[in-house]
This record gives structure tokens, sequence and C-alpha cells, in this order.
């Protein structure tokens, strides 16, 4: 009893020392938590209930040449949920499934479905007033996000060129793809407070201001896009075409003006969107050109040295066997020899076929490539296809022969404006832009100047001379072109569909100072002919006569003054004579 008496008060000291200890030891870690090491705490409460906001960037703005809005973004509100935290208010959905104006059943049983998720979208793109009145409600997992969606003020009209964006604002056709991080902007954070549940307990700061995207000035004219537009629509109908293209395009600054393809879609209301319509057709489809590179041809014989626009051909009896293959003219021609001129005017195969032979395909080619045929325009548009100009090491006659009349070779509605337009700029290649251009481009001379001259003048008579394409005459202006009709290809095998043409037109004007090319393709006319003198020639016509109007072009074929009879003269001054 001794021995355990003694030691009690031993034991008594350990344990109270051991106390001491651990309370010493809470006192220091309650010092180093909250005093030395406050930080580890802080991360921790901020872990579990700071978060951080994004803050969506305004999408830059997409305008015309004149500042007229094609693209602009809109804020709207999306709502979500949290399907987990829903499933103890299963009363209130019947009241949100009417605010949101879905069907209660199947808002239901998406509920119930995902109801081990924390986190889906319940509708998006509402305007604010309308997600204000849904959050209103306060139905518990329920939220509200802030975003932009973009609208298309022209609609159809300027569909293919723009392009659009998807839900989550990113680009996905046209310009909006391809200058889509020059649009997208930066989008910015918001820090807040969240409690468990996700609900929002406090804005703290913004610490990240979102940066807008910046505008972006396309070089279309919103008024040349709805002439171009309404034109080509009506000729579609009229023709019952399949299809069709048009391009306006000026020939100094090397700015697309107008680009428009039928069918078309409206951007702003995708559900009914076909891929058929959403193709841009004047830059992804490829066709042969037919006769509308003769002048591109005759160039190559002019730039020779061996030929000048005096010298005849003869192209009777309308026909030339080349072994197997026998050239047709579809017309017949106004005479059994032909000068350069009426070689174009009255488009004869033969005739070409004949100065390609003796010119050579190397030169053609050489000349169609200076002038951009089948070459990359260097746009970087989404889905542009090159086409195909081919150079064989050996050119034998038949492939002489349908180059030179453009068989053989396939383009784009674009390339083809684009050589058209060096045509009309004296020779000069300037480079293609969608974008509007401050400061004309440097100039490449793709043709001697002289030899363009000449072509011009020639393309003149085309439209101007008795036999030639009346339809694409424009009233007071004198105007050039050449009109082309051309088989199409069956697709995935050698050969033409029977019965299936697109019929083609493509000039410039006004003469006294050319500005303006324009190309026009119409795919598959189904009445009233398919020749392109007889279907696009008169598009051509109403869109130049629109585009020189609008542009304030002044005329240079304005008729005469009526001549003043003497008795008219002898009238006037009698009268004068005797009011004096």
């Amino acid at each position: 009893m001794k021995l355990e008496g003694a030691l009690y008060p031993w034991r008594f000291r350990v344990v109270i020392a051991l106390l001491a200890i651990m309370v010493g030891a809470i006192c220091w870690r309650i010092i180093d938590l909250q005093v030395v090491d406050r930080d580890f705490l802080k991360g921790q409460g901020d872990a579990r209930s700071l978060r951080h906001i994004p803050i969506p960037a305004h999408r830059g703005l997409i305008t015309d040449r004149n500042g007229e809005p094609l693209a602009v973004s809109t804020p709207v509100t999306t709502l979500w949920a949290n399907p987990k935290e829903m499933q103890a208010s299963k009363d209130r959905w019947p009241q949100l499934a009417a605010a949101l104006g879905q069907n209660p059943q199947q808002l239901t049983e998406r509920l119930t479905q995902q109801a081990s998720k924390e986190f889906i979208y319940l509708v998006r793109g509402l305007t604010p007033e309308q997600g204000q009145h849904v959050l209103d409600l306060k139905v518990p997992g329920v939220y509200g996000l802030e975003e932009f969606r973009r609208f298309y003020p022209a609609g159809d009209v300027t569909a293919h060129m723009v392009g659009f964006t998807d839900l989550d604002d990113h680009g996905r056709e046209g310009v909006e793809l391809a200058y889509d991080e020059w649009l997208a902007g930066v989008p910015g954070k918001r820090q807040v407070i969240k409690d468990r549940r996700g609900r929002l307990i406090k804005d703290i700061q913004v610490t990240k201001n979102a940066k807008a995207g910046k505008t972006l000035a396309l070089s279309i004219d919103l008024r040349l896009q709805y002439l171009a537009t309404r034109e080509l629509r009506n000729a579609i109908a009229e023709q019952d075409a399949k299809a069709g293209s048009l391009v306006i395009m000026d020939v100094k600054t090397g700015e697309v003006l107008a680009m428009v393809n039928q069918p078309t879609y409206n951007p702003n209301n995708r559900r009914s969107m076909f891929p058929a319509a959403m193709r841009n057709r004047a830059i992804i489809d490829v066709f042969e050109p037919g006769s509308t590179v003769k002048p591109i041809s005759m160039s190559a014989a002019l730039e020779s040295g061996r030929w000048k626009p005096t010298d005849k051909v003869e192209v009777y009896p309308g026909s030339l066997q080349i072994g197997r293959y026998t050239i047709k003219d579809v017309s017949k021609s106004e005479g059994p020899i032909l000068d350069l001129t009426g070689i174009l005017i009255n488009s004869s195969n033969v005739g070409m076929s004949k100065i390609a032979f003796d010119i050579g395909g190397e030169a053609i080619y050489r000349v169609m490539s200076q002038v951009g045929l089948g070459q990359y325009t260097g746009l970087g548009f989404p889905g542009e296809r090159v086409g195909n100009l081919p150079n064989h090491r050996e050119w034998r006659k038949a492939e002489t022969a349908t180059l030179s009349y453009g068989y053989g070779v396939s383009v784009t509605a674009l390339q083809l404006v684009h050589a058209y337009a060096a045509l009309a700029n004296d020779g000069k290649m300037v480079p293609l832009s969608i974008l509007k251009v401050d400061k004309a481009p440097e100039a490449v001379q793709a043709i001697p100047k002289e030899t363009a001259e000449t072509i011009q003048g020639m393309l003149q008579q085309v439209i101007e001379a008795p036999r030639g394409v009346f339809r694409a005459q424009v009233p007071f202006y004198h105007v050039a072109g050449k009109s082309g009709t051309a088989r199409k290809a069956t697709v995935g095998s050698k050969g033409y569909t029977e019965n299936a043409y697109r019929s083609l037109f493509a000039g410039f004007g006004p003469m006294s100072d050319p500005r303006y090319a324009i190309v026009v393709v119409i795919d598959e006319p189904g009445k009233g002919g398919y020749f392109g003198g007889l279907v696009s020639a008169p598009v051509f016509s109403k869109v130049m006569s629109g585009t020189l109007r609008l542009m304030n072009v002044p005329p240079d074929n304005l008729p005469p003054p009526a001549p003043v009879e003497q008795s008219q003269v002898n009238a006037a001054a009698a009268a004068k004579g005797g009011r004096g």
C-alpha cells in the first residue's frame, strides 16, 4: 500500500503534463492556422464556396462596306438545372414546364432520367425578360446564365457570305468561321460565393474584364447584295432552274461587292436548313466554263503575235473532225470565213480550235493560269475549291481544242469573275478581297495592256453587234461580255448528263472606264432553253444596270439629241421678238 501511495502523485503529474501538452498543441495549432498559416483554411473554405463565373464576351460586329450591320450579338438568358437538387421539389415541375412552354410529362421524364446529374440545360437563348420570368418562380435547382446570341439583320440575303455561329457562339460557316478569332473576343471572370447547393450568396468582384470582339467590315455592298439576290431569285423561278450563283467585283480594288447563291437559307431560323442550301456555290461548285473562256484563249492568240483581230479563219461547214471526235458550232455562222471578233460573236468552236492549233495548248494554259483559272484565290474562305487547269506534257489536238473553248478545265464563279476583271482592268490582276479595302492593292500585269484593250473592244461587239447577245445590253451604257453554255459532267463517272446544262454569262462595264465585273451562273434551267445568251444574259443586264445606277456611274451611251427643225427655230425667234 505504501508503494501504491508513493506512486500516485507521479501518475497524477504525468496525466496533468499530458493534458497540458495537448492543450498547448491545440492552442499552437489554432494559432498556426489562424495567424501563421491562415492561407490554408482560407483556401479550403474558398474551394468549397468561392467560385469564378465566366463573363461572356460580346462578339464583334460584322458590317457591309457602308457600315450596315450584317451580324450583331444580343444578350440572352440560358436556363440550366441541377436535377439532383430538383428531386426534392417535384410538385413545382408542372409550374416550371408551363413557364418554359414545354410538355410537363416530357420535362418530368427528363429530370427523372437525369436525377444523378448536377447540370443540364433547360432552354437556351431566351430573352432577358423571358429568362427572368422563369427565375422569379424560384424553383429550387433552376439557375440562369448570361450569354449572347447572334442575329443576322439581312437574313438569307447575306447567309452564304456571313455564315453563322453555333449555340456556344463559335463560328461555323462563312466569315463567322474564317475570322472567328478576330470576332470572338476574350471572356472575363467574376468572383462570387455560393453555398453547397450552388446558390449565389454574394457577388464579390470582377477579376477579369471581358474583352469584346473586333468589328469586321466586309467588302460587300448590301444594296448590291439585295439587287443580285432579287434578280437571281427571279431568274431561277422563271427558268425553273435547280440553282444559281452571281458575283459582282470591283475590278480596280479586287473587292467582292456581292456574292449570292440560290437556294439559300435564313441563319436566324435554322429549323428548315438543309445542306444543299448552305453551300456557297460561288466558291465551292466547280464547272466547265464553256465559251466564256474564249476571250482568254483569244488573248493568248493576240499575245503570241501570230494573230491580229482582222485575220480570217474558215469555219465552214461548222464542224471539224479530230480523230474520233467531232467539234461542232452550235449555231450557224454568218459566213464561211470569220475574223477574230466574228469568232467571238458567233461563238465558233471550230474557229477557236483552229487558232488554238496554231498557237498550241501551252500558250492558252499559260494565259489561263495568269488570270487565276484553276488557281487558289487566297481568300481563305471555308470550303473554297481550286478547280482544275490541266497541263499536259504533250498537247494533243483534242486537248488543245477543248481547252480553248472551255471544256476539260473546271473553275468556280469567283475565279471566272476574277479573270474577267483582269480583262476589264487593262490586263492587270489585283488580289481578291472579301474585306473592305481602303487602298487599292498593287496589281500584276497578267495580260499585256494592248491585248486587253483589244479584247475589251471585241467583247463590246459581242453584245452590240447585229448578231450579238442583245439581251445583255444595258440601257444608256456600253458594256462587254461573253455568254457560255456548258454540259454538266456526270458525278462519279466519265461523260455528261443528258439534257443537263449550265447557262453562263460574264461581262464588265462601263466601257468608258470599266469598273465592275459580273458573272452569272444558272444551273439546269428547265424552261425556254438553256443557252447562256438566252438565260443568263438578261440577269447580267439587270444587275449591271442596277449596279451602275446605285454606284452613280454616269452613262456613256446616251442617244444623240433630237435635231431641231428650222421652222421650230424661226417660230421661237418670232415669239421672242414679239415679246420684245
